[in-house]
């Protein structure tokens, strides 16, 4: 009987699908938290438009009056790699024998590859989570994360922060909420992005002031004076931001053609135990427009 191929490729289709479940599994893309733009190639334009004294006297005639300024911010995802080995003896305890065959040489289990796949793809969500607020491009494995940028920016509206703790989060917030632009303030999808110690910090806080039953809160929606608080898990300790959603993206080729996601058994190859999982997909971060942003850090 011939020896089958266990070298499982998925391509196309299949790679959207497993790429999509490792990018977008992330808490701020999962829950909302960003304006997600798939199928970006190479670059895409993030277009900005100013206006001022657009209002006039009326009069018979056509007369011009008022400004627009447009400009741009370039979101352009980078290309990223998984290459991981793993030895099938490891897991060996996970998967019934008959599945892997009761030969010293083991046969990868039909299940398997999704395991792995699986495994690997929350890893990449739990890091892209990360790269989205606090990645550098200086590092391997990272892009520049929102507030690496922000932090950049001149425009942005900077909150000098400190440690979060009960006793100050009420008054850290209060800051933050002071910063925000009036143009931005009351907008629908304006969020106040919060670390996690900073939630923590605000739940205990809430507590003590009886807003809250302290062992018993749950998973509820929280908010400071009318403003959703979203938690950021990427955010670094202390860190917040305050923007709305629609000015702040993510760009990944996640769907395009070129995204492949390989299991490769190397039993046939070198006649070891492991197995190689390959990934490759495109992620990057951008803003459009920061006089509208607060960062708080």
């Amino acid at each position: 009987m011939p020896t089958p191929s266990i070298t499982t490729t998925y391509a196309g289709e299949f790679a959207g699908k497993y790429i999509s479940a490792a990018l977008l599994s992330g808490n701020t893309i999962a829950n909302g938290g960003i304006t997600v733009k798939p199928n970006v190639k190479y670059k895409e334009v993030v277009k900005k438009v100013a206006t001022s004294g657009l209002i006039g006297n009326a009069s018979c005639d056509f007369t011009d009056a008022g400004s627009l300024t447009l400009t741009e911010r370039i979101l352009q995802p980078e290309e990223f790699q998984v290459n991981l080995e793993l030895c099938k003896k490891d897991f060996r305890s996970d998967w019934e024998a008959v599945q892997m065959g009761y030969s010293a040489y083991d046969n990868l289990p039909p299940k398997f590859a999704d395991f792995l796949i699986g495994h690997v793809a929350a890893k990449v969500a739990e890091q892209t989570e990360q790269n989205i607020w606090q990645g550098t491009d200086a590092t391997a494995g990272e892009f520049d994360g929102l507030a690496t940028l922000l932090a950049a920016d001149g425009d942005v509206v900077d909150v000098t922060g400190t440690t979060v703790t009960s006793a100050n989060v009420i008054a850290e917030l209060g800051k933050i909420v002071d910063a925000i632009p009036s143009a931005v303030y009351g907008k629908e999808d304006l969020k106040i992005y919060v670390s996690s110690n900073i939630a923590k910090a605000y739940v205990s806080a809430q507590a003590a002031l009886g807003y809250r039953d302290l062992y018993h809160v749950g998973k509820t929606e929280m908010n400071f004076q009318g403003i959703p608080l979203f938690v950021a898990n990427g955010l670094a300790d202390n860190d917040a931001v305050a923007a709305e959603t629609s000015n702040l993206y993510f760009g990944t080729g996640l769907l395009a053609d070129h995204n492949e996601v390989k299991v490769i058994d190397m039993a046939d190859l070198d006649g070891s135990q492991n197995v190689r999982i390959v990934m490759r997909f495109t992620a990057g971060v951008q803003y459009g427009i920061g006089s509208d942003i607060v960062l708080y850090t």
